[in-house]
């Protein structure tokens, strides 16, 4: 005799959880749907947080510290929500020995944000990425999309303090 399951409810009566459980829907609500079902949680909410890693896990039968490692390995899941702007600091070879490492200080002693993190604020986060293909430009970084290369770390802070 098969057993029944039943799918656990959302966390919350948000709609953005029909898009999340047709997704796991669609991939047959089964574990190997666990990185695409991520996916279109932190596409819906921007993050995943607790509850949506629980939800995620129990709908697809997926022990919960399995999930939270997956969230945490891969790169491209946050756990936290992103600030109103973003700043990605290039910290590959080229810019890494043009200035990186003292434009991510500068953010730190100006805005007391590290890498990963977001100002107590909410406004600014700041991330890296190993390379962002703009080596002629270094260092380089993006501010919410826009390249920007040669940067000084004063310029930067400014602009971002503006924002």
């Amino acid at each position: 005799m098969p057993v029944l399951y039943h799918k656990p409810p959302p966390p919350s009566d948000d709609k953005r959880w029909k898009i999340v459980e047709t997704r796991m829907r669609r991939l047959g609500d089964r574990p190997p749907a666990l990185i695409e079902a991520l996916h279109a949680a932190q596409e819906a909410f921007g993050y995943l947080d607790t509850d949506a890693l629980n939800y995620v896990g129990d709908t697809l039968g997926v022990p919960h510290s399995r999930v939270y490692g997956v969230a945490t390995f891969y790169s491209f899941f946050t756990l936290k929500p992103s600030g109103e702007h973003t700043c990605v600091v290039c910290t590959g070879t080229a810019c890494y020995i043009n200035g990186a490492k003292d434009i991510l200080a500068g953010l730190d002693r100006a805005l007391h944000v590290k890498p990963k993190e977001t100002t107590a604020d909410g406004k600014i986060s700041v991330l890296t990425a190993r390379c962002l293909g703009a080596c002629s430009l270094a260092p380089a970084v993006i501010v919410d999309g826009d390249v920007k290369g040669k940067v000084n770390v004063g310029d930067l802070v400014a602009q971002l303090e503006a924002m």
